[in-house]
């Protein structure tokens, strides 16, 4: 049975998007790209929201970028092998493979796909994950949190939903990030 796991980076005051401007820097360096290749390898299943499925796509072509480092043709070849589900009532087609379009998400659906899988999920986007978390689907999360203070945006975590989570791996790079996984008790 695969994991769910919800995973973004963050600002240090908690917004998985800023209401202006970016998150801040410390996620943009070799080190922590490597290290966020090498944690997310074992997915097999990405579950996004229309918005970050048209941010993440353009890893089906990173590869071929001239002079792209191999830390990123790593993370593009594994990204592209993995099955993609995309839920949007807007989006007409995708445009890589391994792809479908659900119109709504289901956590029975979600349930099934964990259930089914020998390799683990993701959840990605804050506003797709907050369905994942009320349903009590996710198992961990995986925070990136920058140095920055952004005063205000989307929330890593949805308002109205208490957890009880469990401090498993934590990890400091030179940039200043802070990786933090926690497990649902």
């Amino acid at each position: 049975m695969g994991k769910l796991v919800y995973s973004m980076i963050t600002s240090l005051d908690g917004y998985a998007e800023a209401a202006q401007g970016d998150l801040g820097t410390g996620a943009d360096d070799q080190e922590v790209h490597t290290f966020v290749g090498d944690v997310f390898r074992s997915v097999g299943t990405y579950l996004y929201g229309r918005r970050m499925y048209e941010t993440m796509v353009f890893w089906e072509t990173a590869h071929s970028l001239p002079d792209a480092p191999p830390h990123i043709v790593q993370y593009a070849r594994d990204w592209q092998a993995a099955e993609k589900v995309v839920y949007s009532t807007t989006l007409e087609q995708v445009t890589s493979a391994r792809t479908r379009i659900e119109r709504a998400f289901d956590p029975d659906e979600v349930r099934r796909l964990k259930a089914a899988s020998d390799r683990d999920l993701t959840v990605d986007g804050p506003n797709l994950a907050a369905q994942a978390i009320r349903a009590g689907l996710v198992d961990e999360y995986h925070l990136f949190i920058t140095t920055s203070v952004v005063g205000g945006g989307k929330r890593f975590f949805p308002d109205g939903v208490r957890l009880d989570l469990e401090l498993v791996e934590q990890r400091s790079f030179v940039s200043g990030l802070i990786y933090a996984r926690y497990r649902t008790r």
